[in-house]
């Protein structure tokens, strides 16, 4: 313990004559020569002072031969005593925090937070308890924006510099927030958000292994419970050290609250437009929707101090190791994939015998329809495509690595592999081509179908990892991941189904109303260019919902917006009783009609 730190007490107590010794000092001790003791007048150094107390603790004890003995006081025992109270009881209960499982695959503590990342963070929950409570659109990068900057202001902090991959995340995860902005559809929004906020983790994290790349994409969660404690302790010492200023910040918020308030409602009165204005832009906030807007509050600040924390103290989760597993003799490890890739050679020869000209006699000898020999197949190759992926992943584990002998031949059973499993994606392809040809494109059918299309990228990337390298395929498979998801989302899939069964339609005459009833506002362009009564059926339900929301600037679509403006263009027409016969009638629904069964694809 150093000496400021001591007592009075403890001043004296160092500083007393020891007992059974009389009339000598520690200062006396030290003229005879006698090395001087911890809490000794010498051992104080020059310019300072011993404690006072010493002499009062001298006096307390007298020595031997200086009067009548006074009974000794017993002191209180160090067991007795307890642990001495800190002057700082939040930074006595952090250092006593037991470390936690996260705290070994973190480089070091995160800085003290700054109050820019502060203010950030403050603003994210703002804007997130404003705009998020109506919908999704363009708020979603109103709120991502004031996040970004509190991971920047606390990466800056921590001395973390901006590298490629860093930037290929983020702009990737800002690209992916434009498709709430420009879709109506639920179904692409929720991926792309879910990608949006998996790409922005990676980028703050910056991992490029498999378990980096995996676990790295939900890293902001770990980092919500740190994140609270480590802004909690910024504000504390923020306010400690400047309650002038913050009572001077509070004043002068309330003050301008009040000022706009106040002429904002008389500007607003006095002219229709200004007030047109003013409900357009600002956001709707009723008393109903509070606690729905505190939980959007509280969230947009404990994922934006998470994004904070993770940018000043990132989790490498590129310390998980995955060891490879016992490496398998050649016989032992080919045999099984060399089976393997027969059995895809023979079912592909069969295949392009089908394609070259067998497949009436194919479809003759099984009885199936053109329609069910699509739908019997196309599943099935899904599955065996995912199966492969995960041969390819065990095989790669226990695959034999004692030279190049054996590099050449895991690269070239895998290699063949992976070759017959692309034509293996193509044929299912062909096999959904066929499919929607006969049913129509549902959401189901679209989405199965990019899936297969994905795998097929997947395949090829391993195949260049085979020839120039593994180090870039996790990355690389993960950016291809969220290019997929980006273009789904921009190709707007509603539309796309809108279009193609009204090209069937313009085909066959089928069409499936009750099915096209259930789009989202991205299909009115399409389903518009239908004849009546078939486009007022189609369009009845999507009118309705849009001129029934009262949703603000910031949570419209552009989508929505486009689909309001071609509807507006045209009265409606009510076709009740027509609509209602449609559904009824035979053949508009998506069934088989030589099997007269319905298809729950």
């Amino acid at each position: 313990m150093s000496v400021s730190d001591q007592s009075p007490e403890e001043s004296g107590a160092a500083g007393s004559p020891e007992p059974g010794v009389a009339g000598t000092s520690p200062v006396s001790r030290a003229a005879e020569g006698s090395p001087p003791g911890p809490g000794s007048a010498a051992s104080l150094g020059a310019g300072q002072e011993a404690p006072r107390a010493s002499a009062r603790s001298s006096a307390e004890v007298p020595s031997q031969g200086s009067g009548p003995e006074a009974p000794a006081v017993p002191e209180k025992p160090a067991y007795l005593q307890g642990p001495r109270p800190s002057p700082d009881p939040w930074q006595r209960r952090a250092q006593q925090r037991p470390p936690g499982v996260l705290d070994g695959l973190r480089p070091s503590p995160p800085p003290a937070v700054r109050a820019a990342t502060l203010w950030s963070v403050l603003a994210t929950g703002l804007l997130s308890a404003l705009l998020l409570g109506d919908g999704l659109g363009a708020n979603l990068l109103l709120v991502a924006l004031p996040a970004a900057l509190a991971a920047f202001f606390a990466a800056e902090a921590a001395g973390r510099r901006l590298r490629p991959w860093t930037a290929v995340w983020s702009v990737g995860g800002l690209a992916l927030l434009a498709v709430p902005v420009l879709r109506d559809a639920g179904w692409p929004v929720f991926l792309a958000v879910v990608s949006a906020l998996a790409l922005g983790s990676l980028a703050l994290h910056g991992s490029r292994s498999w378990p980096g790349v995996l676990l790295g994409s939900l890293g902001l969660f770990p980092s919500a419970g740190a994140g609270l404690r480590w802004g909690w302790r910024g504000v504390r010492d923020r306010v400690d050290d400047s309650r002038g200023r913050v009572r001077t910040v509070v004043r002068s918020a309330a003050v301008a609250v009040v000022l706009l308030v106040v002429f904002g409602a008389l500007f607003a009165s006095a002219d229709a437009a200004f007030a047109d204005l003013l409900g357009g832009l600002a956001p709707d906030v009723s008393v109903g929707g509070s606690p729905w807007r505190v939980l959007l509050f509280a969230l947009g600040l404990v994922g934006a101090l998470a994004a904070a924390h993770s940018a000043a103290a990132p989790v490498r989760w590129d310390g998980i190791t995955v060891r490879p597993g016992r490496a398998r003799g050649r016989m032992e490890w080919a045999l099984p994939l060399v089976v393997l890739n027969l059995l895809f050679a023979a079912f592909i020869a069969l295949q392009l015998v089908v394609l070259l000209g067998g497949y009436d006699k194919v479809l003759e000898e099984t009885g199936l329809t053109p329609a069910a020999y699509a739908r019997q197949g196309f599943w099935q190759l899904l599955w065996a495509t995912v199966l492969t992926l995960l041969v390819i992943a065990l095989a790669l584990r226990w695959a034999p690595r004692d030279g190049a002998r054996d590099r050449t031949l895991v690269r070239g059973v895998l290699g063949v592999l992976c070759v017959l499993t692309l034509v293996v994606v193509a044929s299912a392809l062909r096999r959904m081509d066929l499919y929607v040809d006969a049913f129509g494109l549902t959401r189901l059918r679209i989405s199965v179908a990019a899936v297969e299309l994905w795998l097929g990228v997947v395949l090829v990337l391993i195949l260049l990892a085979g020839v120039f390298g593994a180090r870039m395929l996790p990355r690389a498979v993960a950016v291809s991941a969220a290019a997929g998801v980006l273009a789904f989302g921009l190709i707007s899939p509603d539309g796309l189904i809108a279009e193609q069964n009204v090209q069937r339609y313009r085909s066959d005459k089928r069409i499936d109303i009750g099915y096209l009833q259930g789009l989202s506002a991205d299909a009115v362009p399409a389903l518009d260019t239908l004849p009546e009564p078939l486009r007022s059926c189609a369009l009845e339900d999507i009118r309705r919902t849009l001129f029934t929301s009262d949703a603000p600037w910031y949570a419209t679509s552009l989508g929505e917006a486009r689909a309001r403006d071609i509807l507006a263009k045209r009265a409606r027409q009510d076709r009740g009783s027509e609509c209602y016969a449609l559904d009824r009638r035979e053949g508009e629904r998506d069934v088989d009609v030589e099997t007269d069964t319905y298809d729950p694809y």
